[in-house]
């Protein structure tokens, strides 16, 4: 598939880029060339070939979510470099309208 000047201006357009005259003269060759090869892979016989989302059967690997005890608030805090009120106290980063 051979693209003209004018359609790869227009898809310029679309993407919102600018192009000089000899930019769009180097891209109609190469945007030609892509769409070539983006056919050719359309000529793969597939028909026998279920649609896949991933090339390698994928199960959850994660452990079961069972409830469990936390952590000892004062085990906790013990680590932390300042604590108020039995919280971890931190810089206050948004000022109070008042």
């Amino acid at each position: 598939m051979s693209l003209s000047d004018d359609q790869v201006r227009h898809v310029a357009r679309l993407a919102r880029i600018a192009l000089t005259d000899d930019q769009v003269a180097g891209l109609a060759d190469q945007l030609s060339d892509i769409l070539g090869y983006a056919e050719k892979v359309g000529e793969v016989a597939t028909d026998d070939v279920p649609p896949t989302s991933h090339p390698y059967p994928l199960a959850n690997v994660y452990r079961p979510d069972e409830p469990t005890g936390s952590l000892d608030r004062a085990d906790v805090l013990a680590n932390a470099p300042e604590a108020e009120q039995h919280r971890f106290r931190v810089p206050r980063i948004v000022e109070e309208e008042g």
